[in-house]
């Protein structure tokens, strides 16, 4: 379940860094970050496409209200949505990396499939 963890932060802060963590996401198809933080975003990243693969105006003001740039929310709908549409989830991938080097966090990345 999307927005059990707290990774550290107050909420309206972890809302907009989740947030911005998807948009970059859907923009450039992979992210690096920790793992506990690429869960979360999985987890959003896969509600948002599933919204956009719907594509009526009520799913459109959603992606369009979470995603913080309108030319990704356009991306996600024109191009993104429709090459998942026969697919029934598991849009994005999590591959561990290892110990970051400053504070041993374990990092992963997270990409679309």
């Amino acid at each position: 379940m999307p927005g059990t963890r707290k990774l550290g932060r107050a909420t309206a802060s972890r809302t907009a860094m989740l947030r911005a963590m998807v948009t970059f996401l859907l923009e450039n198809g992979k992210i690096e970050t920790t793992v506990t933080r690429a869960k979360e975003v999985k987890a959003m990243t896969e509600k948002i496409i599933t919204k956009a693969k719907q594509n009526d105006l009520h799913s459109k003001r959603q992606v369009y209200s979470y995603v913080t740039k309108e030319t990704v929310a356009k991306k996600v709908f024109d191009d993104i949505a429709p090459k998942y549409a026969e697919r029934n989830g598991g849009y994005c991938r999590i591959i561990k990396i290892g110990p970051r080097r400053g504070d041993a966090a374990e990092m992963a990345i997270i990409e679309l499939i």
